[in-house]
């Protein structure tokens, strides 16, 4: 039995991985939603306080109280984010990575030590934009939820039904600023860690992108290489857990079975 530990993205919170996770009891294993403080029905709790090491914490009491910091056999944790969270989780992996069995990004950028998740945007615009938001209508600390039309905050919407649009827009909480522009410190303590990247197509990136990024030499990336580490494409949006729950919830089994390609082999 595998415990897939499912931290989400930005805005969001555990509710939305509510049919993956029963997707994944119905097949036999344990799944732990996190609902990061301040976010889904924590929100009550977010404060000019709350801040990126908040909910790295958040992640690291979850898998002390799901008993993951506990000896267990190989293959037992998997620990998956989606977008934002994998700034989180990557830190919260980096401080005990002998307690997860396997990474799994879900249409997520890799953080990088000394970055914070601003930094990570490309435009510059975007970033002042955000920032203007809170203090505007944020009382300087927090980012109301952006309009779907804003696709470069909410990235592809594709596939998501009405009603799961309805319970988005619904559920959908503001993010504490400093979850978002405080660096993110790592020591590459889980450069060993399996690893998985599920990728949207219909959003930014694919495999095949990824491959020729690897292939043009990049340092950055080129660590992506490693035979410890699988991809598999989606052809879906940005929010697969709302657009297709049975098709991730597929991947995300055969991730902690060590399949998906590697970037090392021919394509």
């Amino acid at each position: 039995m595998t415990t897939f530990v499912l931290v989400s993205g930005g805005y969001t919170g555990g509710w939305i991985w509510r049919e993956v996770a029963d997707h994944l009891r119905a097949a036999g294993h344990r799944a732990r939603p996190v609902t990061l403080t301040g976010m889904g029905d924590r929100r009550h709790l977010s404060g000019p306080g709350t801040d990126l090491n908040t909910h790295i914490e958040d992640v690291a009491q979850v898998l002390d109280h799901e008993g993951a910091g506990e000896p267990h056999e190989a293959g037992e944790t998997v620990l998956v984010a989606h977008c934002y969270g994998s700034y989180p989780v990557m830190a919260a992996a980096d401080r005990d990575p002998d307690r997860i069995a396997r990474l799994v990004f879900v249409d997520a950028g890799l953080p990088r030590d000394g970055r914070a998740v601003l930094d990570a945007l490309p435009d510059p615009a975007v970033r002042e934009r955000l920032r203007r938001r809170a203090q505007e209508h944020g009382d300087g600390w927090r980012l109301p939820p952006p309009a779907f039309e804003e696709t470069d905050i909410w990235g592809s919407l594709d596939g998501i039904s009405k009603d799961g649009l309805d319970r988005l827009a619904r559920l959908a909480a503001p993010q504490p600023l400093a979850t978002l522009t405080q660096p993110v410190r790592l020591t590459g303590a889980t450069a060993g860690l399996p690893a998985t990247g599920i990728l949207c197509t219909r959003n930014v990136t694919s495999t095949a992108a990824v491959r020729a990024l690897v292939a043009s030499g990049d340092p950055a990336v080129a660590g992506l290489a490693d035979p410890q580490i699988g991809f598999f494409d989606l052809d879906t949006g940005h929010w697969p857990m709302l657009s297709c729950p049975g098709e991730l919830t597929d991947l995300l089994l055969r991730a902690a079975a060590d399949e998906g390609e590697r970037l090392g082999a021919p394509a």
